[in-house]
């Protein structure tokens, strides 16, 4: 590698995450997504935690930008104490393990989309956007929540994706961005 392009490369630390999570939706569950409760949706999420889709994309996309492997290593549905387990409290230690060492470390540019064909979310965008933007410190604006139906094809599911940009003002050294925090 050249000098230029050694200089070039630390010039910032970028770093872009994708996550993705499906669950199948079962009656006698609530329906929690971005940590907000949907009370008129007759089925919830089956999974050993509360299902929340969003939040277990976004944790995994949060933990790809340090290969760091996916929520299912950390909080794994075997173990009983995560039986029905808040995904708030998955979320808070996966970004927190994630900027562990690359202080300052700043989330930028969330892109959600959420597929659910019933019940519809419209009236429930900007309570969603605005529990997941607080959970991370980001402000609404900085989080993009998009809803979209299977058009029939997968009536009995819920899914999400997610995209995300990670920036640091102050490069790491590469050994610091190579570091996989112990857990």
């Amino acid at each position: 590698m050249t000098d230029t392009m050694t200089e070039t490369s630390r010039a910032a630390f970028l770093r872009i995450g994708f996550g993705e999570d499906a669950h199948a939706l079962v009656p006698g569950r609530p329906l929690v997504i971005g940590g907000v409760h949907i009370p008129d949706s007759p089925r919830g999420a089956a999974a050993h935690s509360d299902g929340d889709v969003l939040l277990h994309a976004l944790a995994d996309a949060l933990l790809s930008t340090r290969a760091l492997g996916d929520i299912g290593h950390y909080f794994p549905p075997s173990d009983p104490q995560y039986k029905d387990l808040d995904s708030t409290v998955i979320l808070r230690e996966v970004w927190a393990r994630v900027r562990e060492g690359l202080e300052p470390l700043h989330l930028y540019n969330v892109a959600a989309v959420l597929t659910l064909d019933a019940p519809k979310l419209g009236r429930y965008r900007e309570t969603i956007r605005d529990n997941v933007a607080t959970l991370l410190g980001l402000a609404p604006g900085e989080f993009g929540l998009g809803f979209k139906t299977s058009e029939g094809l997968a009536p009995d599911h819920i899914q999400a994706r997610v995209t995300l940009l990670l920036a640091s003002p102050q490069t790491p050294e590469p050994e610091e961005i190579a570091k996989t925090p112990e857990h």
